[in-house]
């Protein structure tokens, strides 16, 4: 395994690939959802072995035909043809490919999943907050089903549609509900077992309850972080420490990151004044709130705003 660098949290697949000092022409800075054959993202790179990164988004593969090797957090596991394999942020991986055929790839940020998704995405599909799962072997017949739908969403992705993030979302729905009927039965994440993986799964599910609470009208504010370790009954130094370790993130980067996240999706629907997002979101004023969104995104409420209405 490379050695870890904890300099290298990608925010974007362009992101780790340009740190990578791999090929950038397929890829757009911009995109929040991406969709790729591996091949011919590495052009000519193969065999290839990552070093260590922590991606802030999520990986779905579909491994058609080609032939690899993953390693998250200190496990290995063999990619080979008729493999689908998911990853979520803030885990340490490295990806290695010894020949690729064809390797489907799509990664997405939560903006995307909470915009153009399902508003409550982890309730309705709760497996991604799993740190991790083996890959998923399927027969051929049965891979052809999700290699139909991928490619579906690759053709949508690559229009120009001004309801191609929608169109793409929904098909995407479609894929998530095919992936939890069939495996979610046998759902079985081999970290369970392990302590630190059980505390940072309880808190990012406890984070995502405050924030489902907080937009249903159910709290009034973002809870801190003592209040994250009260409902764990632990001691708050120790549960940022776990969460630190694991995830490359101190709490207050992940409440951060889920205000924001929360921000756009609200921001996301014309009829929610920006006041009330603000007050939505535990904020007594909305000028903090303002200057809290423009601090963390580099541009304003309203400015977001207008360029997601704009399209």
């Amino acid at each position: 395994m490379s050695p870890r660098s904890a300099d290298l949290i990608p925010e974007t697949l362009y992101e780790l690939y340009r740190s990578l000092g791999l090929p950038l022409d397929l890829l757009d800075a911009a995109d929040a959802f991406t969709i790729h054959n591996v091949r011919d993202l590495l052009r000519g790179e193969l065999p290839y072995t990552s070093p260590s990164y922590r991606p802030n988004f999520f990986n779905f593969l579909f491994v058609k035909d080609a032939r690899g090797r993953y390693t998250i957090d200190e496990m290995a596991f063999d990619l080979e043809p008729g493999t689908i394999y998911f990853t979520n942020p803030g885990v340490y991986r490295t990806f290695g490919w010894q020949e690729i055929g064809e390797a489907w790839l799509i990664t997405f940020n939560e903006s995307f999943l909470k915009e153009n998704v399902h508003p409550d995405i982890y309730s309705e599909f709760p497996f991604l907050l799993t740190e991790t799962i083996r890959p998923l072997r399927l027969s051929p017949e049965a891979f052809l089903e999700f290699e139909q739908l991928y490619m579906l969403i690759h053709s949508e992705q690559r229009g120009e549609s001004h309801f191609k993030n929608k169109i793409v979302g929904s098909l995407f729905v479609v894929m998530l509900l095919k992936i939890k009927a069939r495996f979610w039965a046998d759902y079985n994440p081999i970290s369970e077992g392990n302590r630190g993986s059980e505390i940072v799964k309880s808190f990012k599910r406890d984070l995502e309850k405050n924030f489902r609470d907080l937009v249903h009208g159910k709290a009034d504010k973002v809870l801190r972080a003592s209040e994250y370790a009260a409902l764990q009954s632990l001691h708050p130094s120790y549960l940022n420490n776990v969460i630190k370790s694991k995830t490359g993130k101190p709490i207050t980067t992940w409440i951060a990151e889920k205000t924001v996240s929360e921000a756009k999706s609200l921001l996301g629907q014309p009829a929610v004044a920006i006041k009330e997002v603000a007050y939505t979101l535990g904020f007594g004023e909305s000028t903090h709130f303002s200057a809290f969104f423009k601090k963390q995104t580099g541009c304003s409420p309203a400015d977001y705003r207008r360029q997601v209405v704009r399209g």
